[in-house]
């Protein structure tokens, strides 16, 4: 797919996906949707991608969805959401699933269907400036893309009431407070910042970051006893593979691992 709406380059390891859509907030249309589902999609399948790093071009991070083409869908703008949501639901559901860690940096504001992409990420870090608001309901809307899925359990029942019912603006040292986001640095520093922890995390042992970040979300939904089967399993699974020798062999030899997907 030839992207209009995202950027997106693999390098060293690391998929860079850049929301591009500054003019217009980087609200999701349509076609932002179905392009950042392909993109995670990519970045799901390519074992060269070991690290995600999600971005913004301009002076918002996501505006969340486009309003203005729902207006002009009128009558049939039902229909469109479904399609809509379909994308982005997908590309939020890959973000939690794949192996490769996502980080989601935030600059500006992220709104509605853009706290998808940072409730789905796996570290977060926001820019000094950020704001982040749900919106949904002050345009008579409910909330999609995971964010009525990953709030209460980001931050509990009540707060996520709050936050969805009053419209209430985080910045982003309450967000942090409340366990939104990671780390907070100076807007100066969000894109070095970032690139730095992505660059980390695809120095991991792939396989062995994707199996622990879902056994860690899959805790939410599972019994103990069901949980406790789930981490033999996998632990067992990973002890056979490449990385887990690797980094057992760096380990008794007292050297750095070096992991190759």
């Amino acid at each position: 797919m030839e992207y209009k709406t995202i950027l997106f380059e693999l390098r060293e390891g690391v998929a860079h996906l850049t929301l591009n859509r500054p003019d217009a907030a980087n609200a999701i249309n349509l076609e932002l949707a179905q392009e950042l589902y392909d993109a995670m999609l990519r970045c799901d399948e390519d074992p060269a991608a070991r690290a995600v790093l999600v971005t913004a071009n301009g002076k918002m991070f996501c505006a969340g969805g486009d309003l203005k083409t729902f207006a002009a869908h009128k009558d049939d703008l039902s229909a469109h959401l479904k399609l809509l949501t379909h994308y982005i639901h997908g590309a939020v559901s890959l973000m939690a699933r794949m192996d490769p860690p996502v980080i989601t940096a935030v600059n500006g504001t992220a709104a509605g269907g853009g706290l998808g992409l940072v409730f789905g990420a796996d570290l977060v870090i926001a820019a000094q400036s950020a704001r982040l608001t749900m919106a949904y309901t002050r345009a008579a809307l409910s909330p999609d893309a995971s964010t009525s899925f990953f709030l209460p359990r980001l931050v509990g029942l009540r707060r996520a009431l709050e936050l969805t019912l009053a419209n209430r603006v985080l910045s982003a040292a309450e967000a942090q407070e409340w366990g939104i986001v990671n780390r907070v640095v100076p807007d100066d520093d969000l894109q070095s910042a970032a690139q730095a922890l992505a660059r980390e995390m695809a120095d991991g042992a792939t396989s062995a970051l994707g199996a622990a970040k879902r056994l860690l979300r899959d805790s939410f939904n599972d019994t103990l006893e069901t949980h406790l089967q789930a981490e033999a399993r996998t632990i067992a699974a990973r002890a056979g593979g490449a990385e887990a020798r690797e980094g057992i062999a760096a380990f008794v030899e007292k050297r750095a691992p070096r992991f190759r997907g």
